[in-house]
């Protein structure tokens, strides 16, 4: 029998497609050397006895207790990592003041790396602790403290997509925060490339370099075609924000004459490892172009409630073959968790159906065919994450990387409600997705490697 690194037996919960989850009760996750489930072993399997005997009772044998089980680990497509400073403050303001007056202010002080490894490290832990395996983030403007937080995943076991943001507009950014320039940020995103790649050739999950526009108004036309080129040289992962608000949105068209998907395509930054965040004023033709180019959406369902001025219509991008995931957007959206923003997008998306403004007739009031199920919340976060990052993470499937959450139903301050042991499992796994709690949370696995866990 071929030798595994770990074994894993427990009930767990899969996307079989968006909109259905596979119940895998019982099953055995036979992990290798790099961490990727070789082998899921069913029950009914002939091999399932042989490597029980094999395994069972050996260091190497994990078994779940009465009333745990496993989801795949979440994939966040929006953190501003620097921004975990000032999560929970000042979400009464428009977005434009938001920026302006609280965000750049505080991403302003990563120039202290002193400063940047506290709040780094206790992002990085945190999102792990909620059981977010692959994060996308934000760093600031600072070279040398984007490299840290790149460190700081390597270090604590979490896949990082580490962007270095590039903002060099004169006119549209604070002197203080700032690039010096075009040619002074386009070394620089070139150097923290180079500098991540060595990095990553160390770790065992994965660190990647991003190329980062902050967005549009933030950065001169020279800065984004030298983003484009360097994204192409290296064949980096792309990120930006697209269409968030009202203001952001027109500000692009009065410059370019055209909507941000398509300027953001002119300088090559839209292709199949980019994921733009919000993206909620799309219309047709740029959903049309985010197909054809690979280009995912990041949807951060609790922060636009608070910025975004609308609600994006994602079932109905999704029916258009958009790819898209979910992101917690810290701190414009104020919680740590993609449970909570798991929640937030089936909450929105019912909430865009049956409309929200009382005065008008009921089949007046909102958009058919928009909402999402929990089900489809639970792709999002897990195989639609993936698929946006174009890694093999977000499914319990062969040949993805270990990246599992232990869910435990039973922690005495956080009880899920069941109280039949004989309960229909696809019921549990709702509970599980409306009711968990960071408490819940037993224990984080990566790429084979446990990184979390809760007494």
């Amino acid at each position: 029998m071929k030798k595994f690194t770990k074994v894993f037996k427990g009930t767990a919960f899969t996307s079989q497609s968006p909109k259905e989850v596979q119940i895998l009760q019982d099953y055995l996750f036979c992990i290798n050397n790099d961490g990727l489930i070789e082998k899921r072993v069913s029950p009914e399997d002939a091999e399932y006895k042989e490597i029980l005997n094999e395994y069972q009772g050996t260091g190497n044998f994990h078994s779940l207790g009465e009333g745990q089980y496993f989801l795949p680990g979440f994939v966040d497509l929006h953190v501003h990592a620097p921004q975990w400073a000032q999560s929970g403050t000042a979400l009464d303001i428009p977005l434009y003041d938001w920026l302006n007056t609280y965000t750049f202010p505080i991403e302003s002080k990563f120039a202290d790396l002193d400063f940047a490894k506290d709040v780094y490290e206790d992002v990085v832990s945190t999102l792990l602790a909620n059981g977010t395996t692959t994060a996308l983030y934000f760093a600031t403007v600072h070279k040398e403290a984007s490299l840290l937080l790149a460190e700081i995943c390597a270090k604590k076991g979490q896949r990082g997509l580490v962007g270095k943001v590039v903002m060099d507009d004169p006119e549209q950014n604070p002197d203080f925060y700032r690039d010096a320039d075009a040619k002074t940020a386009i070394a620089d995103t070139e150097e923290f490339i180079l500098a991540v790649k060595k990095l990553a050739e160390s770790t065992k999950q994965g660190v990647y370099p991003v190329v980062t526009p902050r967005f549009i108004p933030s950065c001169t036309d020279e800065a984004l075609k030298g983003l484009g080129e360097l994204a192409a040289k290296y064949d980096t992962h792309i990120q930006s924000h697209c269409s968030e608000s009202d203001w952001a949105h027109n500000y692009v068209k009065e410059r370019f004459n055209k909507n941000d998907a398509f300027a953001l395509h002119d300088f090559g930054l839209l292709r199949d490892k980019s994921v733009m965040a919000h993206c909620n004023f799309l219309d047709d033709h740029d959903a049309e172009l985010f197909a054809k180019t690979g280009t995912a959406i990041g949807h951060c369902p609790i922060s636009n409630a608070y910025f975004a001025n609308s609600v994006i219509p994602i079932a109905h991008f999704h029916s258009k073959g958009v790819e898209i995931g979910l992101g917690s957007d810290i701190s414009g959206g104020f919680s740590p968790s993609l449970f909570d923003n798991a929640r937030q997008a089936v909450m929105s998306s019912r909430m865009l159906e049956d409309g929200v403004n009382p005065a008008l007739p009921a089949g007046n009031r909102g958009v058919p065919d928009s909402r999402i199920t929990i089900n489809e919340a639970f792709y999002l976060v897990t195989a639609g994450g993936g698929e946006s990052l174009s890694l093999p993470v977000g499914r319990l499937e062969e040949n993805y990387a270990w990246d599992a959450q232990i869910i435990d139903t039973t922690i005495p301050t956080s009880k899920l409600p069941i109280f039949n042991k004989k309960e229909n499992l696809l019921d549990i796994f709702q509970k599980v997705m409306y009711l968990t709690r960071p408490e819940n949370i037993r224990e984080v696995w990566v790429q084979g490697e446990k990184v979390h866990s809760r007494n």
